[in-house]
């Protein structure tokens, strides 16, 4: 598959001179490749060529990939981006590495008493609605800080930062404002004593703003595999 493998080569390429514009070290900043709709070959390859984290949005389709790709699971870190409902959260407490859509207390509660003794503490990030839009997931800022205490209090789960998805914006200075919004917020909630290192934010087509503002993971899918086709 030597576009995807071009693809993935020219992402980091986009995130190593964003980084070198922000004045930051490139290796600070972590790749998600987002494969939902994508098979499991696809992630075989992209792992074949370095890629070690994956981000999936849809349960059922994600535990397929999970299974088919068992015999690489030690290397391959499974990170659940998507919208989790109350009656999914069993499978990717168990299943999964990393949540980053944790969009209120109740959630993360369920993946805290479900997430199994023998494994680590999973990893969440809290989602905050930044761009305050009706129809996104998310806390608002408001609601954040408090929502973030309660999780970070939580056993069996590590608090490790802020999740965005921005309503889209054309210029870079636009994209920017949210993200600097995120960054402002998780610097508030460090400040309140929270130990945070992540702020997932980013996609395919606005990773250069939220490296600029401060993004630790982005979560990139279309510009490594492709359009999406959603007709199945």
């Amino acid at each position: 598959m030597p576009d995807l493998i071009h693809n993935l080569e020219a992402v980091q390429q986009r995130i190593a001179l964003a980084a070198h514009v922000a004045g930051r070290d490139a290796r600070s900043i972590a790749l998600l490749a987002v494969s939902k709709t994508f098979p499991a070959e696809d992630v075989r390859a992209a792992h074949a060529a370095g890629q070690r984290a994956f981000g999936e949005n849809y349960v059922q389709e994600a535990l397929t990939k999970i299974e088919v790709l068992a015999d690489l699971r030690s290397t391959l870190e499974w990170h659940f981006i998507g919208p989790l409902q109350s009656n999914k959260t069993r499978p990717v407490a168990e299943q999964f590495d990393w949540v980053h859509s944790v969009d209120r207390l109740k959630i993360a509660q369920r993946l805290s008493e479900q997430r199994p003794e023998t494994l680590p503490p999973l990893n969440v990030c809290l989602q905050v609605n930044i761009s305050g839009e009706a129809s996104k997931s998310g806390v608002s800022v408001d609601e954040a800080v408090q929502v973030a205490k309660d999780i970070a209090a939580l056993p069996r789960l590590r608090l490790r930062g802020l999740m965005a998805i921005p309503e889209p914006a054309g210029s870079i200075d636009d994209q920017r404002v949210p993200h600097r919004r995120l960054r402002e917020l998780f610097e508030r909630l460090v400040g309140e004593g929270l130990e945070l290192d992540t702020l997932s934010m980013g996609m395919s087509s606005d990773l250069e703003a939220a490296v600029l503002e401060g993004a630790t993971i982005v979560r990139v899918g279309t510009a490594i595999f492709g359009a999406r086709d959603y007709s199945h």
